[in-house]
C-alpha cells in the first residue's frame, strides 16, 4: 500500500491515532498552528486579573464571567454535517482557567476525507480588553474580511497549505460579543486525491459553527 503522508498539525489533531497507523500513513512536519484562540493568553492574564480589581465601569458591567460549556454549543445535525463520522458529544480540551477559557473539538477521518473543528471561548475582564485581544487575532489572521452579524465584530479568513503535495484548507472566525471572544477552527484534507475542499465549503462551514457558538454564548448572558 502507498504510503500517504500526514502533516504533522493534523496528526497532533486526529484522535484515531490507531486508523492512521493502520492505513500506513507517515508524519511529517507542517506549517499549521494550534487553535488560535490559546494564543491570547498573554492578552487575557495581563488584562483580565488587572481589570478585575480596579474600579472601571467596564468591569462592573461586564456581560460575561465565565464561559459556557463549549462541547454543547454547536447543534448535533451541525457537527454531524461538518465533521462526519465524529463523536458529536465532543472533547473538552484542558484548560489551565476553565471559568475563563474553554474549548471544544471534534475530528474524524472518514474514508480518505478528514475534517476537524474547533470552538474555543476566552473570557476577559472588560470590553476593551477583548477588543484588543479581537484586533490582534484578526491582524495576525490577515487577508480575510468581516462577518456581518455576527456579534459585535467578526472576522473571517481562509488559508491553503500545502505540505508533500498534500493540501489542507483552513478557515478561522473569530467573534467578539462584549468582553467575550468566540474563535472557531475548522479544517479538512482529501488523503486519497491529496486535495482539500473548496473556499467557500470551509468559510461556510466554519461562520455557521461559530453563528451557533456565538448563540450559545450570548443565551448566558444576564
Amino acid at each position: 500500500m502507498r504510503s500517504l503522508p500526514l502533516p504533522l498539525a493534523l496528526t497532533a489533531r486526529l484522535s484515531p491515532v490507531a486508523v492512521l497507523a493502520a492505513a500506513g500513513w507517515a508524519l511529517s512536519s507542517g506549517p499549521l498552528a494550534a487553535p488560535q484562540a490559546a494564543e491570547h493568553k498573554p492578552a487575557d492574564e495581563k488584562t483580565g486579573t488587572q481589570s478585575a480589581s480596579a474600579p472601571s465601569t467596564s468591569t462592573v458591567s461586564k456581560a460575561f464571567t465565565a464561559a459556557p460549556a463549549p462541547c454543547q454549543s454547536v447543534a448535533k445535525k451541525t457537527i454531524e454535517s461538518l465533521v462526519p463520522g465524529a463523536k458529536t458529544a465532543g472533547k473538552e480540551i484542558p484548560s489551565t482557567d476553565s471559568e475563563l477559557r474553554r474549548t471544544c473539538s471534534w475530528n474524524a477521518l472518514k474514508g480518505y476525507d478528514y475534517r476537524w473543528l474547533d470552538v474555543s471561548y476566552e473570557v476577559m475582564g472588560s470590553d476593551e480588553a477583548a477588543e484588543k485581544a479581537y484586533r490582534e487575532s484578526t491582524e495576525k489572521n490577515s487577508g480575510g474580511g468581516a462577518v456581518p452579524g455576527l456579534g459585535d465584530s467578526a472576522y473571517s479568513v481562509v488559508n491553503l497549505t500545502t505540505e508533500d503535495k498534500q493540501q489542507t484548507r483552513e478557515g478561522v472566525v473569530v467573534a467578539r460579543t462584549s468582553n467575550a471572544l468566540v474563535t472557531v477552527t475548522y479544517n479538512g484534507s482529501d488523503f486519497e486525491s491529496k486535495k482539500a475542499p473548496d473556499t467557500d465549503t470551509i468559510n461556510k462551514g466554519a461562520i455557521k459553527a461559530a453563528k451557533e457558538a456565538v448563540a450559545a454564548l450570548e443565551s448566558e448572558k444576564g
